[in-house]
């Protein structure tokens, strides 16, 4: 089960736990709340995340309000593990960018696998600014596209931490796809070609005509073997059971075997780059 569905479910428990300790119905414990009947088994059931008024509401209804404060905090840490973009985006790029610099200095071991896009961390700033004014016009947020950029690039400081390992994986797709103008992809592409080379640093490239051992239905980070980050269009999901992290340790491992390293990923850049150049 994921974090996300556990914690609304324990959530779910210990509101029904407090409504049968109150000896009242679904139906009852709705009426005193002014609600539909169904929202109290959605609510009980995890099919439904509670807002605060919402436990305010129910504790309130069960004559426990001192039982709130200790729901509430729980809902904001499922908030942590479900994160909207847009309620993460609401302050801007460069506000979200900076939010991610406490898990980077905590972080000493980085697994990253992309299958279309060239991760933050090794962007230049021109395809940084293409791929987050793409961010901006999306989710229509306030555009600090220059700050944001900024904020991006001063993250990649991490890279040059001695106690500090990155492995990157990505998809040769990821520097064929039409991820950005062909003048700001050579540039990307040029700095890839020396990051193949930097000191405590793996950049390995799956070619186009490997037989992928596993279906890459979306990028993610490995944070040491604490926590996993995935984005998806609407919200970044923070997963942090060890069954979840070892998982995603393993995908990581069988994309990392069939990745090529040193030489061979410049020379897949390089081929990249005349064939975009031609």
């Amino acid at each position: 089960m994921r974090d996300i569905d556990r914690v609304r479910q324990q959530m779910g428990a210990r509101l029904k736990e407090l409504r049968l300790d109150a000896k009242l119905t679904g139906r009852q414990l709705a009426a005193r709340c002014d609600w539909q009947a169904s929202k109290v088994s959605k609510l009980e059931n995890g099919r439904q995340t509670p807002s605060e008024s919402d436990i305010h509401d129910w504790c309130e209804a069960v004559e426990c309000p001192n039982e709130a404060a200790d729901l509430i905090t729980t809902l904001r840490s499922l908030e942590t593990l479900y994160a909207e973009w847009r309620r993460q985006l609401r302050h801007g790029i460069r506000a979200n960018q900076q939010s991610r610099v406490e898990a980077d200095t905590k972080t000493t071991s980085f697994r990253v696998f992309e299958p279309v896009l060239v991760p933050g961390l090794l962007q230049t700033s021109e395809y940084a600014r293409f791929r987050l004014s793409q961010v901006i016009a999306f989710h229509e947020i306030p555009d600090d596209l220059e700050d944001g950029v900024h904020a991006r690039i001063r993250r990649q400081e991490a890279l040059y931490d001695p106690a500090k390992q990155f492995h990157f994986v990505i998809l040769e797709a990821a520097l064929r796809m039409g991820m950005a103008p062909p003048d700001v992809m050579l540039g990307q592409l040029d700095r890839l070609v020396s990051v193949t080379m930097a000191p405590r640093l793996r950049f390995g490239i799956i070619p186009m005509h490997v037989l992928l051992p596993f279906a890459p239905q979306h990028g993610f980070w490995i944070f040491d073997d604490r926590f996993v980050q995935v984005e998806t269009v609407a919200a970044e999901l923070t997963l942090t059971l060890s069954e979840e992290v070892r998982q995603y340790v393993r995908l990581f491992d069988w994309f990392a075997k069939e990745a090529q390293y040193g030489a061979q990923a410049r020379r897949i850049i390089t081929q990249t780059m005349e064939d975009l150049s031609a």
